[in-house]
């Protein structure tokens, strides 16, 4: 029996959920990681991380004389298929999700992950281990059991698995020959109301069908569909249905590089990251994510107009960053931390992100409840806050923890709030407030043009009166500050290109920070320079190096924050909001139209 427990952490891995829980899993169908109850609870699979004091934090599927593995997600769903293969010809299938479907006016979406096994081939003798732990690595969970489950006592949330093969293989991870169909619910303390083969088949069956249908209304681009899709379906799974917030990873810790301290827990809701993902799924045709963003905005957002930089998916809004001991870290790369520390940054961009993530409301027909002038009296008080710190130093978009500076990104994301504001009345007809929020804007966008493009260099650059470059000065012509083909942003992009890109791939900065030098290019920055090419002409040159990143999406085509520029090895929490949002929005702007395809 070969032992996944030697097996080395990679983000070769895969993910399933349903919008209350999701998991990670391995090429040989380990899940390794998976917190409950919700994104941002206990770890009980971190085995990604290397638990320290016991064995396990994982589910793993482990076949006898293992020689090889495939593994493929089931097309247009997040339902994940595995085989694994013997030396001697037996084959075991793998298929790994969680429910989602609509049932009773509701979305049918538990704390609960689904196992089937079938042998296709041969007679494959397997082990179950499934190994829950508990307090992040620190504690070994009781257990008990009955006829067809075992019970694990995680504190707050108790764990049953039920399954139709003898309690006893599991328990004890005895090997058996796996001879027909075995099936695996693991989820609340619950009793099922009927077989476990009719549950999963069911739940098979009706996972499948909700993700079909889902993806079948996506407005997707003629070419690199299946890129767009898995995108797509990812960002959808990194939104909690409880709430509504959007977590900018599922994982923590995840360090940026190879060896370095340069790791954040991302599990928490990021209003600038979030505001990408609505309108990455927006321009997809995805609305209700907005429109569920939009309420957990709604419980967070206090009527001064002041907001954080991130807050917890259950609007908590203190996240003390602490780490933990009892997890060493991935590959052994610590420290792991819980919390993150940057809530208690001032970022003066989140006030542009509320804003620009709300402004289809007004403007899209198709929604259930289109913004009028109480929702925009409502956000008013944000523009007041874009207003009044448009020209004050923040940590920026970067979250720097050692130095904070007059950010030009973070002034134009005020400018954006006060612009988007002044359409938005013109569109209401509310005449004093066009002129309140145009006046406003002009006025920040003169000072911006004035601080933050460098005549002596001849480009924009990173803060009001500096002299660097920063890869988020891309975006200045997608947000509308500039057209694209003003020659002082084509100068920018022409820079940032000598600058901060190496090979394939852009560094953020490339200034020492807080940490040092970074060492790896972030994704999201190379998509959106990718974007910029295109919007200034250069099409085909842009379309080339897409083709490229693609071909840097793990296995399953999911991408983390971080790539290494020489190998191109994936670095970063995962899978990262930001990099699949960057995906989408190159793939839609990429593309050959629909009218091509005959």
């Amino acid at each position: 029996m070969t032992s996944t427990d030697t097996l080395p952490a990679s983000l070769e891995l895969g993910l399933i959920g349903n919008g209350s829980v999701a998991a990670l899993v391995d090429p040989h169908a380990r899940i390794v990681w998976g917190c409950v109850p919700a994104f941002d609870g206990d770890p009980v699979f971190c085995g990604l991380l290397s638990p320290r004091e016991h064995q396990g934090g994982d589910w793993a599927i482990e076949l006898e004389n293992f020689v090889s593995a495939e593994q493929s997600y089931i097309s247009n769903t997040a339902m994940l298929r595995t085989v694994l293969r013997d030396a001697n010809g037996g084959e075991v299938e793998i298929v790994d999700f969680a429910p989602r479907w609509h049932q009773n006016d509701r979305f049918y979406r538990p704390v609960m992950l689904v196992r089937r096994l079938r042998p296709i081939a041969g007679t494959p003798r397997i082990r179950v281990h499934l190994r829950p732990l508990a307090e992040y690595g620190s504690v070994k969970p009781e257990i008990t059991w009955g006829s067809n489950h075992i019970r694990y006592l995680i504190p707050e949330f108790t764990l049953r698995m039920t399954s139709d093969i003898p309690v006893r293989l599991v328990r004890d991870a005895l090997p058996f020959v796996l001879d027909r169909d075995a099936h695996f619910v693991l989820g609340p303390d619950e009793t099922l109301t009927q077989s476990v083969a009719g549950f999963v088949r069911n739940a098979e069956e009706q996972t499948h069908t909700y993700w079909r249908n889902w993806v079948r209304n996506l407005s997707i681009p003629l070419e690199w569909q299946e890129a767009v899709i898995r995108s797509a379906i990812t960002l959808k799974l990194c939104q909690y249905d409880e709430t509504g917030a959007i977590v900018a990873a599922m994982t923590t810790s995840i360090p940026e590089a190879a060896n370095t301290v340069r790791n954040w827990d991302y599990r928490y809701c990021w209003l600038r990251d979030s505001a990408f993902v609505v309108r990455a799924l927006n321009r997809l045709g995805a609305t209700r994510t907005m429109e569920e963003y939009l309420r957990y905005l709604a419980n967070i957002a206090p009527e001064s107009g002041e907001l954080q930089p991130l807050y917890g998916i259950g609007y908590e809004r203190q996240l003390a960053e602490s780490e933990v001991e009892s997890l060493a870290g991935y590959r052994g790369m610590g420290p792991v931390r819980r919390g993150n520390l940057a809530w208690l940054q001032k970022q003066h961009d989140v006030y542009g992100s509320v804003v620009l993530a709300t402004t289809q409301l007004f403007f899209d027909t198709r929604l259930a409840r289109v913004g009028d002038e109480s929702v925009f009296t409502r956000l008013e008080p944000v523009g007041e806050q874009a207003y009044a710190l448009h020209d004050r130093p923040d940590a920026g978009l970067w979250e720097f923890r050692g130095r904070e500076e007059v950010h030009t990104y973070s002034s134009v994301m005020c400018w954006a709030a006060c612009d988007r504001l002044a359409r938005i009345a013109v569109h209401l007809r509310l005449a004093p407030q066009v002129q309140l929020w145009r006046q406003r804007a002009d006025e920040i966008h003169a000072r911006i043009v004035a601080h933050a493009y460098n005549e002596e260099l001849g480009y924009f650059v990173e803060s009001l009166d500096g002299n660097r470059l920063d890869a988020s000065l891309l975006l200045l012509a997608d947000l509308g500050f500039v057209k694209p083909e003003d020659p002082r942003f084509v100068r920018t992009v022409e820079a940032i290109g000598k600058g901060l890109k190496r090979g394939d791939a852009l560094f953020r900065y490339v200034m020492p920070d807080d940490f040092g030098a970074p060492e790896t290019s972030f994704t999201i920055c190379t998509f959106w320079y990718i974007d910029a090419l295109a919007s200034i002409g250069r099409h085909e040159e842009a379309r080339s190096l897409f083709e490229r990143i693609l071909a840097r999406r793990n296995h399953l085509g999911l991408l983390s924050e971080d790539l290494e520029f020489g190998g191109g090895e994936a670095w970063g929490n995962f899978p990262q909001t930001y990099s699949h949002v960057g995906l989408i929005n190159a793939a839609m702007r990429l593309s050959r139209p629909w009218q091509d395809a005959a």
